[in-house]
């Protein structure tokens, strides 16, 4: 058995830039070879460099795999390529994302096909096809532990008025989490699962435009309402103090602790709790913007008096 294999291998996706790029670096730092997968070659091309060269102090190797995670059989291409050069891999960061945002009835189906292609079912066909390759490996080793991360959002949690697409796909993520956790308790003690709930921090993410496949472009303009989602998005996520490092570091430090819930900023569990309440006391919706109403206020009028500038 060669070096590659014999030493822990972490399967990332999105590992171009944001939490994908800094999980990278932590990786390979830890000696860990590392797969890294994403859908921008060009991007990948400029990162892979530094996390070889950071592999390689440790005797570790570096994969680099171009993928559209929302496509099944180049999911499949990656874990037989991962399969063939390193063995199972004992780190699975499911974490490829988009963002969409605008008014519910106004995403078009080329939206909806494409953020629930890559934000629902990249995060399935990952499940699907590195959950057996971990608990294999379980099987034939004792000592062999896995973990499964997918990456989520607060946006899984809560249900923020305008981004309607983004929020039904990362709540089905943290469903599909939660029951990865509750399944691989059912048959192993060597698999764990994890799910990450970041809040707005500057990853690139209000860009996913860039990254929308020709079959999905638009011919028609944005609404109003996408354009004001784009531009809020676009000032929250650029204007966010915690780096995408931090919380790259937050995931391995769930990892280590074996804790499932893997949150950004802990102080966003406030509207959760609400949410939660409303719920439980059958109580409608709580206005999002009740604890700063000029901005719910300031957003209407927008929506209303046809201003689409912020």
């Amino acid at each position: 058995m060669s070096n590659d294999t014999q030493r822990p291998t972490a399967v990332i996706t999105g590992a171009a830039s944001g939490f994908g790029l800094e999980a990278s670096r932590i990786a390979a730092g830890r000696g860990m070879n590392v797969v890294m997968a994403d859908v921008q070659q060009a991007a990948l091309d400029k990162a892979v460099p530094e996390i070889e060269a950071i592999a390689r102090t440790h005797g570790a190797a570096v994969l680099p795999f171009r993928i559209d995670v929302a496509k099944a059989a180049e999911f499949e291409a990656l874990g037989a390529a991962t399969l063939a050069r390193f063995g199972a891999p004992s780190f699975f960061f499911n974490n490829a994302g988009v963002g969409a945002g605008g008014l519910i009835w106004e995403h078009t189906l080329k939206d909806w096909e494409w953020v629930v292609g890559v934000n629902l079912m990249g995060v399935a066909h990952g499940v699907r096809v590195f959950t057996p390759m971990m608990l294999a490996a379980a099987e034939a080793d004792p000592a062999f532990v896995g973990h499964i991360v997918n990456t989520a959002s607060m946006a899984g949690l809560l249900n923020a008025p305008n981004m309607g697409v983004y929020n039904v796909t990362k709540h089905a993520v943290v469903a599909m989490s939660e029951t990865l956790f509750q399944d691989l308790a059912l048959v192993t003690g060597q698999v764990h699962a994890h799910v990450l709930c970041p809040y707005f921090v500057p990853t690139g993410i209000h860009q996913s435009e860039r990254n929308r496949p020709a079959e999905f472009q638009e011919t028609v303009q944005p609404t109003r309402s996408q354009l004001i989602a784009q531009a809020m998005s676009d000032q929250a996520v650029t204007r966010g103090k915690l780096t995408a490092a931090q919380v790259a570091q937050f995931v391995f430090d769930a990892m280590d602790a074996n804790r499932f819930y893997v949150f950004s900023h802990p102080h966003a569990l406030a509207g959760v709790q609400t949410r939660l309440e409303d719920i439980v006391t059958l109580r409608n919706p709580t206005d999002p913007f009740h604890a700063k109403p000029e901005i719910g206020q300031h957003l209407r009028a927008q929506l209303r008096d046809g201003k689409a500038g912020v």
